[in-house]
C-alpha cells in the first residue's frame, strides 16, 4: 500500500463519523508516520476524543483514553510494581500508557509531576519503572489535549514539553452544512460502533520506511532553516526554535508529500507545516497581551520576508 493510498483509506474511514476533519486527520497521520505526537487545542464538545477513537478503530490499534485530573498520580498512567501474595513474588502491572494511541484529556489540568511522566514514552518509545525498561508497542501516539479558553485549575505546559509534541493542532467549529451533517450522522446512534479497521498497524510502520525515500532538496532545506534561523535572530521572539523542532519539521515535510503523492518537496510543503509545527515551540515577547503577539503571527512575518526559492525541485543531485 502506497502512501497516497493509504492517506485516502484513513480519511475516508474517519470521515464516516467525523465531518470536516479531513485536514486534521492527514496532519495526525504525518505525525505517527514521522514518530511525533500531537496536541489538540480546542473547547470542549468538537469531537477530540472521537477523532482519536475513530482513528484507533481505523488503523485497529489499541486505544486508551487518560482524563487528567490534579490528584492523578505517574503511577496511574505507567503503572507499578505490586506484591502478588499468592506467586510470593512482585508483578508489574502496566497502566494505560502501555496502549497504541493514548488520548491525555486535558493534559493540563494534572500536575507538572505526572505530566513529566509521558516524556520518557514520548521521546524514547519506552517506560522505566523501577529501573526496568519497557518497550511500547508501535505504533506509538500519544494525542494530548487542553482547553484554551478555562485557566482555573490548570498546569500550563512547560515550553520543554511542549517541544515534544510534533504538531499543535484544532479541530475549530463546523460549518452550518457540516454541523446539519454530523447531527445526522449522531443524532440517534454513533456511527462509531459500525466503523472497522480498514488497515492494520503493520501498513503504518512499512509507511514509515517509504516516506523516507522522498527526496529533500539543498534549496527547500536551505528556505526551511533559513525560517527557522529568523526565529532565533529576531528581537521580537524570546525562544526559537530548537534543533529538535528542525529535524522534526524536515521529517514532516518528507511524510506530507509522500501522502500527497510527491517523492520530493516542496517550499509550499515547509510554509503549509511551519503553521502547525513551530508556533507551539516558540515564546514571543508580550505573548498574550494582544492579539498581534503570537507565535503564529510572527511565522507569518517571517515567512513574509523570506525568500521563496524557485526551481525544480524533484530533481536529485549526486550526492
Amino acid at each position: 500500500m502506497n502512501l497516497v493510498e493509504l492517506n485516502q483509506k484513513v480519511k475516508g474511514n474517519v470521515s464516516k463519523v467525523m465531518v470536516g476533519c479531513d485536514e486534521v486527520v492527514e496532519l495526525i497521520l504525518t505525525s505517527i508516520l514521522v514518530s511525533g505526537h500531537v496536541l489538540l487545542e480546542d473547547v470542549p464538545g468538537l469531537g477530540k476524543t472521537m477523532l482519536a477513537r475513530s482513528l484507533s478503530k481505523t488503523i485497529d490499534a489499541e486505544f486508551k483514553r487518560i482524563q487528567f485530573t490534579p490528584d492523578l498520580l505517574p503511577s496511574d498512567l505507567i503503572g507499578i510494581n505490586y506484591y502478588n501474595q499468592k506467586k510470593g513474588e512482585f508483578e508489574f502491572k502496566r497502566g494505560p500508557l502501555f496502549s497504541q494511541i493514548v488520548l491525555a484529556d486535558e493534559i493540563n489540568r494534572a500536575t507538572p509531576r505526572t505530566q513529566s511522566s509521558l516524556l520518557e514514552a514520548m521521546a524514547e518509545n519506552q517506560i522505566t519503572v523501577d529501573g526496568k525498561s519497557y518497550k511500547l508497542e508501535q505504533p506509538f501516539l500519544v494525542i494530548a489535549t487542553q482547553n484554551p479558553v478555562e485557566s482555573q485549575g490548570t498546569f500550563a505546559l512547560p515550553e520543554a514539553q511542549l517541544d515534544r509534541f510534533m504538531m499543535k493542532l484544532s479541530i475549530g467549529y463546523l460549518e452550518k452544512d457540516q454541523e446539519k451533517d454530523i447531527i445526522k450522522k449522531h443524532g440517534n446512534s454513533s456511527p462509531l460502533i459500525q466503523l472497522k479497521s480498514i488497515i492494520s498497524c503493520e501498513d503504518i510502520i512499512k509507511a514509515r520506511q517509504s516516506y523516507k525515500k522522498v527526496y529533500f532538496s539543498d534549496t527547500v532545506m536551505d528556505y526551511m532553516l533559513e525560517i527557522i534561523n529568523e526565529t532565533r535572530i529576531s528581537t521580537n521572539i524570546i525562544l526559537g526554535i530548537s534543533p529538535r523542532g528542525s529535524l522534526g519539521m524536515y521529517k514532516c515535510c518528507k511524510a506530507y508529500a509522500g501522502l500527497k503523492g510527491r517523492d520530493y518537496v516542496l517550499p509550499d510543503d515547509v510554509k503549509y507545516l511551519a503553521n502547525y509545527i513551530l508556533p507551539h515551540r516558540m515564546i514571543v515577547k508580550g505573548q498574550g497581551f494582544t492579539s498581534e503577539n503570537t507565535p503564529q503571527k510572527e511565522i507569518e512575518k517571517i515567512m513574509n520576508r523570506v525568500k521563496v526559492p524557485t526551481e525544480s525541485f524533484n530533481k536529485k543531485r549526486n550526492e
